[in-house]
C-alpha cells in the first residue's frame, strides 16, 4: 500500500517536472514574434536604413540573444543567417508575404515563418540592396510572380549562399 503511494507521487512529481521543464513563459513566446520594421531601424548587415525602399523585408532571432535582428532585404537576410558563424544560432526567421503586401511598400503586418515560405531568386524585381528574394506564403502565387518577373522557385531549407 504504502509502496504503490509512493511510486504513484513519484511519477506525479516526475510529471510535473517534465512539463514544467518544456513550458515557455509568456514572455519567452512574444519574443518569438516579427514586430513593426521602425522608420530610424537600420539593416543588421549593412547597416543602411529600412524603411522606404521596396521588396520584402527579413527579421530574425538568434539562440544567443533576445533582441531581433532586421534587415534591409530577404538577400541580406540570407546573407546574414546563412554564414557559418550564424547558421547554427537561428532560431526563428521572418519574410514580409508578397502573397498578401504590394512589392512597393510591404506591410509589417503580413510578416510570415521564412522556414514556411516559398522564395523566388533571380527574378527582375528589386529591393533595397538591389536583386533580392521574392518570400511567398502561398506557392501558386510564387508561381504567377515567375511567369511575370523571372526567377527559380526555393524553399528556405535550398538556399545557399551561392544562390544569392
Amino acid at each position: 500500500m504504502f509502496n504503490s503511494k509512493l511510486r504513484i507521487l513519484s511519477l506525479g512529481m516526475l510529471l510535473a517536472f517534465v512539463v514544467g521543464c518544456g513550458e515557455q513563459t509568456k514572455q519567452q513566446v512574444m519574443v518569438q514574434q516579427a514586430v513593426k520594421i521602425e522608420q530610424a531601424d537600420s539593416c543588421h548587415l549593412c547597416g543602411m536604413t529600412i524603411s522606404n525602399f521596396p521588396g520584402p523585408k527579413g527579421e530574425s532571432y538568434a539562440s544567443t540573444q533576445d533582441d531581433i535582428n532586421k534587415f534591409c532585404s530577404t538577400r541580406d537576410l540570407f546573407g546574414f543567417i546563412l554564414q557559418p558563424e550564424n547558421k547554427r544560432q537561428v532560431k526563428e526567421v521572418f519574410v514580409h508575404d508578397m502573397s498578401k503586401t504590394p512589392w512597393g511598400q510591404p506591410n509589417d503586418e503580413h510578416f510570415i515563418d521564412a522556414k514556411q515560405a516559398w522564395f523566388v531568386i533571380g527574378s527582375t524585381k528589386t529591393g533595397a540592396m538591389g536583386q533580392t528574394l521574392g518570400s511567398f506564403s502561398v506557392k501558386s502565387d510564387a508561381e504567377v510572380f515567375m511567369q511575370e518577373f523571372g526567377g527559380q522557385l526555393y524553399q528556405f531549407d535550398d538556399i545557399t549562399l551561392a544562390d544569392l
